[in-house]
């Protein structure tokens, strides 16, 4: 059972709620805290057997505003009941939800401070605050480029924070990466922050998605899982929802499949309102990884831009996508890569088509 409280509600109608919650046995209240751009939502969620719980008692206390049982397995992350908003977010500045669109543009993986230089002033120019920086790289060959690791971090942040770059994405694949990411802003004054992201490699490492659950510093991009299905790359996502971290951005990157062919991964953007129908978070696509390659249609727009614009025009609100100053000397993923002249239309694609779907949609 969840019970969601007015926007704003005092402490006194929190404890009210623990309070009745806590007369029935076996159930256990845990609170959660949404913080909006003007006011904070406080969830109050009854864990256990909640059979007995009388949900209209609990809608009659003071400052209520919903009680919703629960079905689903992603009890965190689901939307339970149509009139759930999504769970969006404020990070250093930047909101991630259903109504803003944020571009996360840059390299898949760092290699060069000149690179990272060129990319960020190519952003910066565009209008751009959010950014990728690939610096643990997790590769399918042993022999293949590993990412430059913490090695990079002070000078990477120092540029980013330089040009304005508020949000940096980057993958982690053990919890030491998460301290080693805190130790390095820290050291060089905190000039950007960070989103970590879930890869689809880590999709069902439970220990990592609890460790970076654990922590609150950071907000969360989780990648669905290239080879499991829809459920379970929800269910994982819970992992990090249910041990205290709910700011959560839901990422689909194409799944592995022959039929998927010639593009990477078969294209899986449909699931965008399924997503969004099913969870209350924020959803991002990466085309990049979805597509693979930079073949050109009749049209003269890439595979990767149709496709950024189908995930768009079924209400994405976010992108991550890689650019490259020069792709062919990228040391992962340059085929994939779109070139810096190539960023300001690809910005103006991306906010057209949401206009598109703003104007026909109701959200």
């Amino acid at each position: 059972m969840i019970v969601t409280l007015e926007p704003n509600a005092s402490q006194a109608a929190v404890d009210a709620v623990i309070s009745l919650a806590s007369r029935t046995p076996g159930v256990t209240p845990k609170v959660y805290r949404y913080e909006g751009q003007s006011h904070a939502i406080t969830e109050v969620h009854l864990l256990g057997r909640t059979d007995t719980v009388s949900q209209e008692v609990m809608a009659g206390l003071a400052e209520v505003r919903a009680v919703f049982r629960v079905s689903t397995k992603y009890r965190i992350i689901g939307r339970h009941a149509a009139a759930q908003g999504t769970n969006g977010f404020t990070y250093n500045g930047v909101r991630f939800d259903d109504r803003e669109l944020q571009l996360i543009a840059g390299l898949c993986a760092v290699d060069t401070l000149e690179h990272v230089e060129q990319m960020v002033q190519a952003l910066a120019a565009a209008g751009l605050v959010t950014t990728r920086m690939g610096v643990y790289k997790p590769r399918t060959s042993p022999y293949d480029f590993q990412g430059l690791g913490a090695a990079c971090l002070p000078w990477l942040f120092e540029a980013c924070g330089r040009h304005g770059m508020k949000v940096v994405t980057m993958e982690v694949t053990d919890a030491r990466h998460v301290e080693e990411i805190q130790a390095a802003l820290e050291l060089s004054g905190k000039p950007t922050g960070v989103m970590l992201q879930i890869g689809t490699r880590n999709a069902q490492n439970f220990e990592l998605l609890k460790q970076v659950g654990q922590q609150h510093e950071f907000p969360v991009l989780f990648k669905r899982g290239m080879g499991i299905t829809l459920e379970e790359s929800l269910n994982a996502c819970e992992y990090v929802a249910s041990e205290g971290n709910p700011n959560i951005v839901f990422c689909l990157r194409g799944v592995k499949s022959h039929l998927g062919d010639p593009h990477r991964n078969l294209v899986d953007f449909a699931h965008v309102p399924v997503v969004r129908r099913q969870t209350r978070l924020p959803v991002c696509i990466d085309p990049s990884h979805s597509v693979g390659r930079m073949d050109l249609a009749p049209d003269g727009l890439t595979d990767v831009m149709h496709v950024t614009g189908q995930g768009l025009i079924a209400g994405a609100t976010a992108v991550l996508v890689d650019f490259h100053p020069h792709p062919k000397a990228a040391l992962c993923d340059g085929p994939q890569a779109l070139t810096l002249d190539a960023l300001p239309g690809f910005v103006s694609y991306c906010r057209r088509v949401r206009a598109c779907y703003e104007a026909v949609s109701s959200y």
